[in-house]
């Protein structure tokens, strides 16, 4: 994908080595300048207690959030938070111009956390393991960037543009949320069975798949995608179908469990959104055959 120099998105916040977004205290007057103004209330016969209220009130104490700068995943530069910027960069772009075209509504976009390790989001408390994911009650996509080198050694599906996808993947789930059918899906648990809920799970992750190749198909109008892309997106959304994982972690298959849909499924709806970038083309939950 051809992204350096591009525009990078304002929407990222960056929690990178800050134990999930943690603040702390800078400034102020630490525990040995504590110790002294009390020694100093002794000798002249103050309240401490006074006196250390005077002294905090007349230097405030400011709080930041600590990140880890341009340390990221194992690398001595920050190129691969930057190529997540500009790749939501481009996803805002090409979802705010499909709003107002095809559906005539305004496009808000959604903030991309950057975190290591662990975070926690109106969603919950989530680990790195969990891999990327979006919360619908903050309007936020969770990222940590190993997952990049998740995707290149573990599901053997490396290039930029396969975190690419996965980036669009997760905008998608937001377009989604938006659209309330993320809520008119979460609408049916505990109302129908658990096998056709995880058949309107599979409907939905399918759709993002979908959206996330619409996205693709915008992006190669501009000119952006380079040879191999296409492949390398494709590659991703097999490695990472319900039958492939489950055959790798468990050695056989229950399609019954199954929650994002199979290889040739996710493979086959990225690719519908790619061709066409049409939305009325991407009705997963009407289809007979996913």
């Amino acid at each position: 994908m051809l992204w350096k120099g591009r525009q990078k998105s304002d929407n990222v916040e960056d929690r990178r080595g800050g134990g999930g977004g943690t603040a702390r205290r800078v400034g102020g007057l630490g525990i040995f300048g504590t110790i002294l103004v009390v020694l100093f209330a002794m000798l002249i016969g103050e309240n401490p207690l006074q006196l250390l209220s005077q002294v905090q009130t007349s230097q405030p104490a400011q709080t930041t959030t600590r990140n880890s700068g341009s340390q990221i995943a194992g690398q001595g530069n920050d190129e691969l938070g930057d190529f997540v910027s500009v790749v939501l960069k481009e996803t805002e772009d090409v979802w705010n111009k499909v709003f107002r075209e095809q559906l005539n509504q305004r496009y808000e976009e959604p903030t991309l956390v950057l975190f290591t390790q662990q975070v926690r989001s109106a969603c919950g408390f989530a680990s790195a393991a969990s891999g990327p994911f979006y919360c619908p009650a903050d309007k936020k996509l969770y990222i940590d960037l190993s997952f990049y080198r998740e995707l290149r050694d573990r599901f053997d599906a490396p290039g930029d543009f396969a975190m690419a996808y996965v980036v669009a993947h997760e905008v998608a789930h937001h377009v989604q949320n938006l659209l309330g059918i993320t809520r008119q899906v979460q609408s049916q648990k505990g109302r129908i069975s658990e096998v056709e809920y995880n058949d309107l799970m599979v409907r939905l992750e399918l759709q993002a798949d979908f959206l996330a190749g619409v996205w693709a198909h915008h992006t190669h109008k501009k000119g952006l995608l380079e040879q191999g892309d296409v492949e390398e997106a494709l590659k991703a959304a097999h490695e990472i179908g319900d039958d492939r994982l489950q055959m790798r972690s468990r050695g056989y298959v229950v399609p019954e469990s199954f929650t994002h849909g199979t290889s040739e499924q996710r493979k086959r709806w990225l690719m519908k959104g790619m061709k066409t970038g049409d939305l009325s083309q991407g009705d997963t939950f009407a289809a007979r055959k996913l």
